[in-house]
């Protein structure tokens, strides 16, 4: 076999190098005309005033206010989807029974329903003319238009994140090793904890990531659920639409590469994530007894 053939076999193709560089070419235009350069514009935009002007546009406190409301969101919501997504994990990957189907849909439902129409259920349900309304206004108890709404909205749009990755991977793990520790004496928590948890924890990390980078950067719900009540339930991508649409550009921008900051640093962690995965799985592919010497 010739080293080409030997290389288009290893590669899975039989096609020409040109159109191997001719799709690398398209991925990579793609990429930097609607990733790269919008990033770029965002950032240039930012400092169009001067370092002065972006440091004082975060520093007003309407600003830190949405800082503080996202990142409070955040450490609400990512927590409780920890729970929810591994119980829904588990429960789907290592048992059978009636239902199971539809529990799976319930999961893939936020990616299937809109945002603003998700904000809009929460303001059904709570609001002042809504289903428990008037029961919650009796009681001086406010969920819409006030910080429980915004955490209920992030909580719904994000919960599939940390879910939708673990259950396929605790799929392929199969049962056998929990069955072998329960065969062997272990509970059930301590099941999970020494062989459950240490076989899905990249995944359950690289989920917590994508959770708490939605939860971050989520608009449509919370828009919906918020009130835009200014220095007091305006999030981060909230603060930015108001700013742009009173025409303060600079400070706009400014807020705005402060997400896009956090969404670089996300994909840092990811990708630091997912090398340090593929390392303990090649060191264990070498370990295997089945591995080739």
């Amino acid at each position: 076999m010739s080293t080409r053939n030997l290389r288009n076999a290893r590669a899975g193709t039989t096609e020409p190098t040109w159109v191997k560089w001719s799709l690398i070419s398209i991925a990579l235009g793609f990429m930097f005309l609607f990733l790269l350069l919008p990033l770029a514009a965002v950032f240039t935009e930012a400092m169009r005033k001067g370092l002065g002007a972006f440091l004082e546009a975060l520093k007003e406190p309407d600003a830190w206010s949405a800082i503080r409301l996202t990142l409070i969101t955040a450490a609400i919501a990512v927590p409780l989807n920890l729970v929810f997504g591994v119980a829904a994990a588990w429960c789907i990957a290592k048992y059978e029974f009636r239902g199971k189907a539809f529990l799976t849909t319930l999961v893939d439902l936020p990616f299937s329903v809109s945002p603003v129409v998700a904000g809009l259920i929460y303001v059904l349900m709570f609001g002042a003319h809504g289903w428990f309304g008037p029961w919650l206004q009796a009681h001086d108890i406010k969920i819409v238009f006030a910080v429980p709404g915004i955490v209920l909205a992030t909580v719904f749009v994000t919960f599939p994140f940390i879910a939708r990755e673990l259950i396929p991977l605790m799929q392929a793990q199969g049962t056998e090793e929990e069955q072998a520790a329960m065969v062997l004496g272990a509970t059930g928590w301590q099941t999970f904890w020494h062989v459950t948890l240490p076989n899905i924890k990249w995944g359950l990390v690289y989920g917590v990531i994508l959770c708490n980078a939605r939860a971050m950067g989520e608009f449509g719900a919370v828009s919906v659920v918020s009130g835009h009540i200014r220095g007091q339930t305006n999030t981060l991508p909230l603060h930015v639409e108001i700013l742009y649409n009173e025409y303060q550009s600079v400070a706009a921008f400014a807020v705005a590469s402060l997400l896009a900051l956090l969404a670089l640093v996300t994909l840092l962690i990811k990708s630091v994530v997912e090398w340090q995965s593929e390392r303990e799985q090649q060191a264990a592919a070498e370990l295997s007894p089945e591995a080739p010497r």
